[in-house]
């Protein structure tokens, strides 16, 4: 199964967009794409934040590689999402 990590928070608009988008886009997926959100504040979050360089959230890390950070564009989260096996 391959796995998105959504690093979100409180109160970030851009965090909110892309959550909308991803309430469009992955139902297509929901048998290929395990989501796991982690609050960017948080321990957890923190330690993904120094591992994968994110400047900006919403941070959005596909199988282990940083994907997106500030915001994501759809059209290229589908092409992503559509390339994984």
């Amino acid at each position: 199964m391959n796995k998105i990590i959504f690093l979100t928070m409180v109160g970030c608009h851009n965090c909110e967009a892309a959550k909308k988008i991803f309430d469009e886009v992955m139902p297509d997926f929901k048998d290929r794409v395990e989501v796991e959100e982690v609050d960017i504040t948080s321990l957890e979050g923190q330690e993904l934040v120094g591992k994968y360089s994110v400047f900006a959230s919403p941070g959005i890390i596909i199988n282990d590689e940083l994907f997106s950070t500030g915001g994501v564009d759809k059209e290229k989260l589908i092409e992503k999402l559509q390339s994984l096996s």
